[in-house]
Parts: C-alpha cells; structure tokens; sequence
C-alpha cells in the first residue's frame, strides 16, 4: 500500500483529491495538510511515501516546501498537482525531481494514469541492486516504444496500438476518442482506451475541453521523441 499525503489549501478541492486517490487500488491517503507548514509537520508524523503537492500555498511556495519534506519524510516522492504553468515552475519541479507534474484542472482518469505509472516505476527498483541498464530505464520510465508496444495490456493488438499511433502523429493539433476512432476504422470505446495507453506510457499528452453541458471532452496530442 503506497501512502499518499494531500497538500491543498482549498478544502474542497482537497476533499476531491482524496477520493481520487482513495478509488485507486494500491493508494490510500494518511493525511492533509492546508498550507506548507502543516505540510511538513504532517510528513514528518505521518513518513507518506508520497505527497500530492500544490505549488500555490497560502505560506510558502510548493516548490519550496521540497527540500524540508525530504528531510522529514526522506523516502518521499512529490507530485505536482497545479494550475501554475509558468515554464519555470515546471523546470523548478523538474530540478527538484518530482516524479510528475498533473496541471489543473483534470479528472480522476488523469490522476489514475499517474498513480499506476508512478507505481509501476516505484516497483521497477524493489531489489537491493539493479540487473543493468533497462532496469534503470524502467524506473525512470524511459522504456523504449517497442518495449511498451511488446508490453501491450491484454485484449489490445500491436497492429491496431501502430495504427492509433498513426493517427495521433499525423492529427494537426489534438484528436478525440470519437476522432481518433473514425480515423482509425475502430469502436470509440477501443480508440479511448488505446488512446489512454498512450497517454500513460508517456507517448500522448492529454488535455479537457470544456463545452457547455456535461464531462470534458478528453483530446489527445502525441508526445513521443
């Protein structure tokens, strides 16, 4: 069981958090905190292994409040959870190694994908020594496409994973499940969930659009190297 610890000042968008956190397998959430002294003062009793991290505390800024979290809590990691998308916030997180970096607004589905991914790195170095490079690779999620393509979840084919790859490489600027689907000559529900895959291997980067009525329309834009 991996324990999260929530630093939000908003109350309610704290209280959203952990039940996002809460209905994915593996988390479960310990703690609170409103601002980033009680952040540290809550790491320091409650030793989470990971902290959901807002950058816009009442008292100090997020991104200051890292280094005093790795001396009380030293095992650690930090998630950005932010609306700050001032490029040098995000090379600040970066410095500071945070392991991802979740802009706001975004829903349950975007904190999923990087809890599971960030577990699955987590458990990539559970032995006292590594076997060579491609472990560390693993860990830093730097594996290679054909690994991941090879690695394919049950049910999803290579062949229709290349052709979504495809699609996504050639759209000009973002595409839809609904897009992607009739691109690609497949069911919606198929192009979401290959389109996700993507999304959680580092391959696709996925932002809302919001309409008038009813849930964001998720959109898809390729972001392999």
């Amino acid at each position: 069981m991996i324990d999260v610890l929530v630093v939000e000042d908003d109350f309610m968008v704290a209280r959203i958090h952990r039940g996002f956190v809460d209905g994915v397998e593996g988390f479960r959430v310990v703690g609170s905190a409103d601002c980033g002294e009680k952040a540290l003062a809550a790491a320091a009793e409650l030793q989470p292994d990971l902290v959901l991290l807002d950058l816009y505390l009442p008292d100090i800024f997020g991104l200051d409040v890292i280094p005093g979290l790795r001396m009380v809590a030293q095992d650690c990691d930090v998630l950005v959870i932010s609306a700050a998308r001032e490029a040098e916030a995000v090379r600040g997180a970066v410095r500071q190694g945070v392991v991802d970096y979740l802009l706001k607004p975004f829903d349950a589905d975007d904190l999923r994908d990087r809890l599971e991914h960030y577990s699955a790195r987590r458990g990539n170095l559970h032995a006292a020594v590594v076997s060579g490079q491609a472990d560390v690779d693993r860990a830093l999620g730097r594996a290679a496409a054909s690994t991941l393509t090879s690695a394919l979840p049950k049910g999803m084919s290579v062949e229709t994973a290349e052709l979504v790859r495809r699609a996504l490489r050639a759209a000009d600027g973002t595409l839809s499940a609904a897009e992607c689907a009739t691109k690609v000559g497949i069911s919606r529900v198929s192009a979401r969930r290959y389109l996700e895959y993507l999304s959680v291997t580092g391959q696709a980067e996925v932002s809302l659009r919001y309409g008038q009525a009813g849930r964001p329309e998720r959109r898809y834009h390729w972001q392999a190297r």
